[in-house]
């Protein structure tokens, strides 16, 4: 132990006080009776380099050493060495202390479980004259040194903090922007605690719009990020500041509607918007990673595409609701064999039957006709302005994209499969410009706000060809795949199911999209099968909800 640390053993409990540095740690282990060598050192010969499984001493050790420098604030160069790879660990290590400004720390570890070991941090943060508490769990696993066969920390940015990584630090400094009070279309108010997959929208918008909001930044220990498109998330405010007022196009109501919705199922992503202004009423993800996947996200979105598709097909008059369409079993095109979900055909039934039950066969036979390829791409991006990278929404999105494509692959892009990459809040835009008849470009914030300039779509659909796809989607809502989900709800509603594919999943991605009066809603579960099972029924509580 280091010059002025006192060492006791009281009940089993480890207990280090290192006299005027502020660091302290309390290290429980069930049964160790010795080894509490400085950080570094090692009770086997140093000619032995030992193989083979770890034992519960030598884990119990190896994290003994490494908690106990850590905490007594050693040297982060020193404590570093007890991780297989100190240069690394030695930067996050001090910036603990340098730019974190952690005071004093207290670490109590669990009961090693394995090699894992998890523990608790109870720390102190101070910067200009300011102090606050903060505690946290995390774990670390031990590893065998590869070279030397010592136990070792195995070194990840997870070991400091859990929500450290590679491209984040700890930072404690007068905030980068003021907080915001965010606030939805009706002045209600909206925070990370009550709408949880707000976390990286709030965030980012603070990040936005912070400054001209009208507040003042105050204290804050942050994860900040080395790219620059991503948003500090805050871990502790020493002071608070004084928040500015920022107005949303979202809904409270409809949000928290979508929140609980996406609760059901692991995975689970929804988006809403109002397809006469575009306006996002709600956005609402649940996932482990926080990612906001219902903006952000890039998938196939199965057979929610074949809006688009119809809507191409009738423009270029290959088709019309009540005309009779071919829909066999299968259909091959270009040596792919395209088939309908357990083998269904229809005989003798029209176009708004075959989009009603989602017949694939019936939209891959008639790709020959279009006599272009890219007419799938022109539609989706000139009618409901989609995959031009051009949305600015308030935060960061994914616009949704059609490549270029030929043979086997374009025939797949008709039924929202192969290289269609959508979101939601994309599916919900394109369920939006189908309801309203042109499209509007999603936004969460008011352009009003910066006087941004949004996205436009270079027609509109005529006017018969967006009666006949909405009420092509009505029957879907009202007896075709869609309507188990959508029987609940009344008024003027449509909607369309998906199913998506993808490589090495047993059971596909389940897509929904529909809309009810001025409001339209999208949903995605992964590996959550048919559409109108599991996305469904979270899109028709979305709806009843607005």
């Amino acid at each position: 132990m280091r010059s002025g640390a006192k060492i006791a053993v009281i009940g089993g409990v480890f207990v280090v006080f290192a006299g005027g540095v502020g660091y302290g740690a309390y290290n429980v282990y069930g049964g160790l009776t010795g080894g509490s060598g400085s950080p570094g050192s090692d009770t086997t010969t140093t000619r032995e380099v030992r193989t083979g499984p770890l034992s519960a001493a030598e884990v119990d050790k190896a994290a003994k050493d490494f908690l106990t420098g850590w905490a007594k604030g050693d040297d982060a160069a020193v404590v570093a060495q007890l991780t297989n790879d100190p240069a690394t660990a030695e930067t996050v290590i001090g910036g603990y202390r340098e730019t974190a400004h952690v005071t004093d720390a207290v670490i109590t570890p669990g009961r090693a479980v394995g090699a894992k070991v998890p523990f608790t941090v109870k720390a102190t943060v101070a910067f200009d004259g300011k102090t606050k508490p903060w505690s946290y769990a995390s774990e670390l696993t031990v590893v065998r040194g590869l070279s030397t066969g010592r136990p070792l920390v195995d070194w990840a940015p997870t070991v400091i903090h859990p929500k450290l990584t590679k491209d984040t630090r700890l930072v404690t400094n007068e905030a980068s922007a003021p907080p915001i009070k965010a606030v939805d279309r009706n002045g209600a108010e909206l925070t990370k605690e009550k709408y949880p997959s707000l976390r990286p929208v709030l965030d980012e918008l603070r990040k936005r719009y912070g400054d001209d909001a009208g507040g003042s930044p105050g204290v804050e220990l942050v994860l900040k990020s080395d790219t620059e498109t991503v948003p500090d998330e805050t871990l502790l405010t020493l002071s608070k500041g004084s928040p500015g007022r920022l107005t949303t196009t979202l809904d409270a109501n409809v949000q928290a509607a979508a929140e609980q919705a996406v609760r059901k199922y692991s995975g689970a992503s929804v988006a809403a918007v109002k397809p006469s202004t575009g306006e996002i009423l709600a956005v609402a993800n649940n996932r482990k990673d926080g990612w906001n996947a219902a903006m952000l996200g890039r998938q196939a979105p199965g057979s929610t595409m074949k809006i688009v598709t119809a809507a191409m097909l009738l423009e270029k008059g290959l088709v019309a609701a009540g005309r009779p369409a071919e829909c066999p079993k299968e259909a091959m095109y270009q040596g792919r064999t395209f088939t309908n979900l357990d083998g269904f055909s229809i005989a003798g039934g029209t176009f708004t039957q075959s989009f009603a039950r989602s017949c694939n066969t019936a939209f891959i036979k008639l790709i020959d006709d279009t006599k272009d390829d890219a007419a799938l791409k022109a539609e989706t991006e000139e009618v409901f302005g989609i995959g031009l990278d051009n949305w600015k929404t308030g935060v960061a999105s994914f616009d949704g994209s059609v490549p270029a494509a030929t043979g086997g692959e374009a025939a797949a892009q008709y039924i929202g499969q192969g290289t269609v990459q959508m979101n939601v809040l994309n599916m919900a835009s394109i369920t939006a410009t189908a309801k309203n008849g042109s499209f509007k470009q999603p936004v969460i914030v008011p352009r009003s706000l910066d006087d941004r300039e949004l996205a436009t779509a270079a027609r509109s659909l005529p006017y018969n060809v967006a009666r006949q796809l909405r009420d092509m989607m009505r029957v879907t809502a009202t007896s075709g795949t869609a309507a188990n989900a959508m029987s609940g709800l009344g008024g003027d509603k449509g909607a369309k199911t998906g199913s998506a594919e993808v490589d090495g999943q047993a059971t596909s991605n389940s897509w929904f999209t529909g809309y009810q009066n001025d409001l339209a809603a999208a949903a995605v579960v992964q590996a959550g099968g048919h559409g109108g099972d599991a996305a469904g029924p979270l899109v028709a509580s979305v709806l009843a909800a607005g």
